[in-house]
């Protein structure tokens, strides 16, 4: 009998997707509903299972935790990367990660509901319609506003067609910026510099790493415009934290709407929680029943796939 732990299910949602009777003749499934407090208390807690199913960059599998899980053999993730896992250690172990598919377009959908909700002052609405008052604020329209993008891969492409839409000037910069993709979007490319001057709505859609953390700083928030709102629905580290609650403090920038943070679950009594111009969410942007599904569903086949010998959709 496999034992399998699936990790950070925060919905409770796991058995939803998943009949596990239908499979109790191979595999015994313990579900964990809250994140471990402490590497120590992981270990402790997963000492014993032979499969890890996990949400991408929930639980950090790092190599102080993975060492003391003596009987691991696989790991299935969400998506088909994760940072969170020390791939390294994993090969030399001889461990086999395996991830999944994922629709990209829920994190589309979740930037434009942050860009609207902060354009149009829903969160203060929402709050004064629940308390008796009405129409206490006058928003913006996005009309012939300029969106500025970083990064116009697969979600970038899509927020630009839809600010596009809207009908917003869209303008992006990357380190690597495909000119005939952003010529084929009708999207100017921009200088970073030029970018965080000009635009009104900043969005983020890069892949986290050493080139882009802490991509912006006090530095280039004094660059935007005060009217700006700043959007990340990528990783919190692309924004240094401390300077962004700054900048939020002292009405730098008009607003941020953020679904990603440094440290996640968003800790209770953080900073961000109790900033008035700042929207927040807890990192729905792949949080969609059509994901939920793939991932999974997925991560079933992929179990049985490696039990046979034939590993699919292999990360390592």
């Amino acid at each position: 009998m496999i034992k399998v732990a699936v990790l950070d299910d925060y919905q409770n949602i796991f058995e939803e997707f998943i009949d596990i009777d239908k499979h109790k003749d191979k595999f015994e499934f313990t579900i964990f509903n809250e994140p471990f407090q402490s590497e120590d208390e992981a270990i402790l807690a997963l000492e014993k299972f032979d499969a890890l199913f996990v949400m991408r960059e929930r639980t950090p599998l790092t190599r102080a935790l993975l060492e003391g899980l003596k009987n691991l053999k696989y790991i299935f993730t969400s998506g088909m990367r994760n940072k969170s896992i020390d791939l390294e250690y994993t090969k030399s172990r001889k461990i086999i990660v395996c991830g999944t598919e994922i629709n990209s377009n829920p994190t589309a959908e979740i930037t434009w509901a942050l860009i609207l909700g902060l354009m149009r002052n829903m969160k203060q609405e929402i709050d004064n319609m629940f308390q008796g008052y009405w129409q206490t604020t006058v928003g913006f329209e996005l009309k012939g506003k300029i969106l500025g993008i970083i990064g116009l891969g697969k979600i970038g492409s899509q927020v630009a067609r839809i600010g596009k839409a809207f009908g917003m000037q869209v303008v992006a910069w990357s380190e690597n910026l495909n000119l005939s993709e952003a010529d084929k979007l009708g999207v100017l490319p921009m200088s970073k510099e030029e970018l965080f001057r000009q635009s009104d709505i900043i969005s983020l859609h890069v892949v986290l790493g050493a080139r882009y953390k802490n991509l912006i700083t006090e530095n280039e928030l004094k660059m935007m415009k005060r009217t700006c709102f700043l959007i990340n629905t990528s990783r919190g580290p692309i924004i240094n934290e401390k300077d962004l609650i700054q900048a939020l403090e002292d009405d730098v920038i008009a607003g941020a709407g953020l679904d990603v943070y440094d440290k996640e679950p968003l800790p209770q009594d953080h900073k961000l929680r109790f900033l008035p111009n700042a929207l927040l969410t807890p990192h729905l942007g792949y949080v969609t029943e059509e994901n939920y599904s793939i991932f999974y569903e997925q991560m079933i086949e992929n179990l049985y796939s490696c039990i046979e010998g034939r590993p699919k959709r292999l990360i390592n």
